[in-house]
């Protein structure tokens, strides 16, 4: 049952995306900075402060010259949401993708990397968000750990879980494992 069913029992209602965005349009979620939908209960995501925006503008930028130094049709985008299943649809801080839809959320099967920048968040990134995207098929997972300065690094899903994983320091090179030819020279040395 969803909300847009009649609703007369006690208990617990999972969301739909269209749910979701119907509580979007109404100004539902005007106070939070983001919110996310995930298994059909929405998340408020913490707020995005200097370090964390630092970060991002700065892989940003280095993922969108690498996709222009291989010519591949990726691109980065960035705050777009991500269409996971229908009771999920996700937020992450920059998404790599063959293409652009021409209106809503980004479908995941578009998606060849996602990233998340964490500065308090890294618990729940490399967690429930990493089993999350794996199980979705994402090919390849990047957390940028403000704190420790380096680049998690998850590729291969199977069953839920990446296979595969590494750690890449601020400043030095990464490249991607599912992007022939994608190779971020320096994401930042601070």
């Amino acid at each position: 049952m969803t909300a847009q069913d009649r609703i007369d029992l006690p208990g617990k209602y999972r969301l739909r995306i269209a749910d979701y965005h119907l509580l979007d349009q109404a100004g539902v979620f005007k106070d939070f900075a983001k919110t996310e939908l995930i298994h059909g209960e929405i998340v408020a995501v913490q707020a995005q402060y200097s370090p964390h925006s630092r970060v991002q503008t700065k892989l940003l930028a280095a993922l969108s010259a690498a996709c222009d130094r291989i010519g591949n049709p990726v691109e980065p985008w960035v705050e777009l949401s991500v269409e996971i299943a229908p009771d999920t649809e996700v937020q992450p801080d920059i998404v790599v993708a063959t293409e652009l839809p021409a209106q809503g959320a980004m479908p995941v099967a578009l998606v060849a990397i996602i990233v998340e920048v964490a500065d308090s968040s890294i618990k729940a990134d490399l967690g429930g968000k990493a089993q999350l995207y794996a199980a979705a098929g994402v090919a390849e997972y990047w957390v940028a750990d403000v704190n420790a300065k380096v680049i998690h690094q998850l590729w291969a899903p199977e069953g839920g879980a990446f296979a595969q994983r590494r750690e890449v320091a601020f400043g030095d090179r990464i490249g991607a494992m599912t992007v022939a030819g994608l190779v971020v020279l320096s994401v930042m040395t601070a």
